[in-house]
């Protein structure tokens, strides 16, 4: 089968071969001081198995490969700090530049719409690169290799397609805020002009709460991290990283930072690359038949050192030595509900598919109810908002898709010492990061995982400013506020905010709640306000008192179900089914934290949400009048350069509707429907099977990075030219001229 031997390793140090260097296939070994009785039992386990690729005399399965030093750590806390302050003072002189430069070369003025909206005039280049960089949380490189590393190739998959169809479908919302409400700066300012203060207070709430939630796991993920590869002091670094974050988000306002984003993507991209193309494609030296060989380099010895694993007995975290050692050995997802076969390598696993469905909706949560993704469609040229969504959500897929594949697999395979908690904590990537490439590994990892950080902890900043700014602070204290009011009171919120990001992350790291707890919970706090956000731009029959019954009767019905399913788990979080005569009746942060709690909340939150909007709507509709929705805003400043006449053209946005309906509503169809169910007859994965998975992953991932790394530059071409001929003074001209403020839809 050609994917097979596209991944089969050719170097001169196999992990096994017939008559070449080192390990041979059919040969038993003692490496590490393992008894010759240890290994025959090994060799014939592989026999049974046959594997062909993979000899697995050639490890010592009793004795994990540490990953980190006798302290714990693989760098100094000093050259921690180092990077977390240094990378900060870079990425605030960048933004800086970047406001220089405007200002500079094409008269933009910092003004408070300037700062909020970027004058409505990103393209769809960068559009997609800032979707990708704030969309690309801490748990995105962290939280989906922990599921892969628990329930095996379904869980990054479910990470992936599940938090990449509410890109896509939020391409919808982004261009008919371009067709009803062009001057809107916050989806809150849409929701007092449609449904009144109540409404608009209840949503300012969840607003926050979501703002909140996302602020929290992007410290927590970076906490863990920082603290376990460097030594860094997680509650000292609770407060660093927030300040580090605000300080670049002061500087260059919403669109310096998506410049400064567009670089914190290709970064991610680039290590991504590197990351997925060594575990595939790269072999390490393993001449010495005396050591265990720790190197993979082939989709086919991953495949056969994941089958082995699998039938070894089990020792995962319990027994006199096994905490100790991190030993993860068995069939996946001990403790739960096994996949078929016990394989990591199938899409036949129902625990799996339960994290589909909480992460689907916990992440139309943090999607349509955070202001920063109104915002990046708002600052979208209108012509660019749904491309720019579809692009950037496509290429956000294969982040978790390939690299937690790859990551989460690599850490099994090879039997890194990776304990639960670590794994709850986001510590499975750094773990093979470092396998891999020693401290050169721990420092990618750690400069993926600040990009992450900042990225969308500045859009977390300059959304909450936002929301402050115009829904508090003009709406309610001062309604005459002017733009300098504004650009005033929105650099205080991002002041304040990051305070309470580095309070409210202290309080959880205190409390022992991980990544994945509050990656799972999410979806009952907020998800009851999407189907009132969704119905906000797209149904005109949804009342207020629908709109609010919605919210709070969901997530009230989340709350409900949440806590009844809790009581009836294992007081220490495992399922009865599965551990028959445990105690239960206890609600626990182990117990809220279960798979089966959070799946009942988090369906109860939507459900529950939509069904009450949709009955409201039913028997009380509101009929409303989309005429009147742009009527209803006010600009500070007329600050709407860089946009051309035909932009808002009735005829150019249906088209545009059309186009985003069909390639978003589609392809969000495909990746959660149909892709999952064209893998329910492969059943357990063949070698070549996954063999070709691989293949589409590296593929996604190289298209992927070259066409996010390459557009925004490309459509660019013109803006950088004309900047590098003023600089070599030969006075170009811009092709591009201020276009009149849209018309009122």
């Amino acid at each position: 089968f050609p994917y097979t031997t596209l991944f089969r390793s050719k170097s001169k140090s196999m992990s096994c071969g017939y008559g070449t260097p080192g390990f041979q296939c059919d040969q038993i070994y003692t490496v590490d001081d393992v008894t010759l009785a240890r290994a025959t039992e090994w060799y014939n386990l592989g026999k049974k198995l046959g594997l062909t690729e993979f000899n697995p005399t050639s490890v010592n399965w009793d004795a994990p490969v540490p990953w980190k030093g006798a302290g714990s750590q693989i760098l100094t806390s000093g050259e921690g700090y180092g990077m977390l302050i240094g990378f900060g003072i870079g990425l605030t002189l960048l933004t800086l530049f970047f406001s220089i430069m405007e200002s500079k070369f094409f008269n933009v003025a910092v003004t408070s719409e300037q700062f909020n909206t970027a004058g409505r005039s990103v393209k769809a280049g960068l559009t997609a690169s800032v979707i990708v960089s704030q969309w690309t949380w801490a748990a995105t490189l962290l939280q989906s290799s922990n599921v892969a590393w628990r329930f095996g190739i379904t869980g990054p998959f479910w990470y992936a397609s599940g938090a990449t169809i509410q890109i896509l479908l939020f391409g919808i919302l982004a261009i008919e805020i371009k067709r009803r409400a062009p001057t809107a700066h916050t989806f809150l300012e849409i929701i007092k002009v449609r449904w009144g203060t109540v409404a608009h207070i209840v949503f300012l709430c969840f607003g926050l709460l979501a703002n909140l939630i996302v602020s929290a796991m992007l410290l927590l993920g970076g906490c863990a991290t920082y603290s376990a590869v460097a030594g860094v002091n997680v509650q000292a670094s609770s407060f660093v990283i927030p300040l580090l974050t605000l300080v670049y988000t002061l500087v260059g306002g919403l669109k310096a930072t998506f410049l400064a984003g567009y670089i914190h993507t290709c970064v991610i991209m680039v290590i991504l690359v590197i990351f997925v193309t060594s575990v595939y494609g790269i072999e390490f030296d393993c001449s010495d038949t005396t050591k265990s060989c720790v190197s993979l380099g082939s989709a086919s010895v991953v495949y056969e050192r994941l089958q082995f694993m699998t039938s070894l007995p089990v020792r995962v975290g319990s027994g006199d030595d096994n905490v100790t050692l991190g030993l993860h050995q068995g069939p996946a997802n001990l403790g739960g509900e096994l996949n078929r076969q016990g394989t990591y390598l199938t899409m036949m696993s129902i625990d799996g598919f339960k994290f589909g469905v909480i992460n689907i909706i916990g992440n139309f949560g943090t999607v349509f109810v955070d202001q920063s993704y109104w915002q990046s469609a708002i600052a979208a040229k209108p012509a660019a908002a749904h491309k720019g969504y579809l692009m950037g959500g496509m290429v956000w897929f294969t982040i978790p898709f390939a690299l937690a594949t790859a990551m989460g697999l690599t850490s099994v395979a090879l039997g890194l010492p990776v304990t639960g908690t670590e794994s709850g904590k986001g510590l499975v990537p750094a773990a093979v990061a470092t396998h891999i490439f020693g401290p050169s590994g721990s420092w990618m990892i750690a400069i993926m995982l600040f990009m992450a950080i900042v990225s969308t902890g500045s859009a977390e900043s300059i959304a909450v400013s936002s929301l402050v700014s115009y829904d508090i602070y003009r709406k309610y204290m001062n309604p005459k506020a002017t733009g300098a009011d504004i650009l005033r009171v929105s650099r205080v919120a991002i002041v304040a905010w990051g305070g309470i990001m580095g309070f409210l992350s202290y309080i959880l790291l205190e409390l022992d709640i991980g990544i994945g707890w509050v990656y799972q919970f999410m979806g009952n706090a907020i998800g009851s306000a999407v189907p009132p956000l969704w119905f906000l731009l797209t149904w005109n029959k949804l009342p207020a008192a629908g709109a609010i019954l919605g919210a709070w009767g969901g997530l009230g019905i989340a709350m409900a179900l949440w806590m009844i399913v809790a009581s009836m788990q294992c007081t220490d979080g495992a399922q009865p089914a599965n551990t028959p005569g445990c105690p239960t009746g206890e609600i626990n942060l182990d117990t809220l934290g279960t798979l089966n709690a959070n799946l009942a909340g988090n369906l109860g939150a939507l459900c529950g949400s939509t069904l009450i909007c949709f009955i409201m709507g039913t028997i009380a509709p509101q009929n409303y009048d989309w005429a009147k929705m742009d009527e209803g805003l006010q600009m500070v400043e007329e600050d709407m350069s860089g946009l051309d006449e035909d932009d808002y053209s009735p005829e150019e946005l249906l088209e545009a509707k059309s186009w985003i309906y069909f390639w978003g509503g589609g392809l969000s169809f495909f990746l959660v429907v149909i892709w999952p169910l064209l893998s329910i007859p492969a059943g357990v994965f063949t070698q070549e099977y996954f063999a070709f998975w691989v293949f589409v992953a590296l593929a996604w991932a190289f298209v992927a990075t070259a066409v996010i790394v390459a557009y925004p530059i490309i459509e660019s071409a013109d803006d950088i030219s004309f900047i590098i001929n003023s600089i070599r003074g030969k006075n170009p001209v811009r092709k591009s001229a201020k276009a009149p403020a849209p018309e009122k839809a």
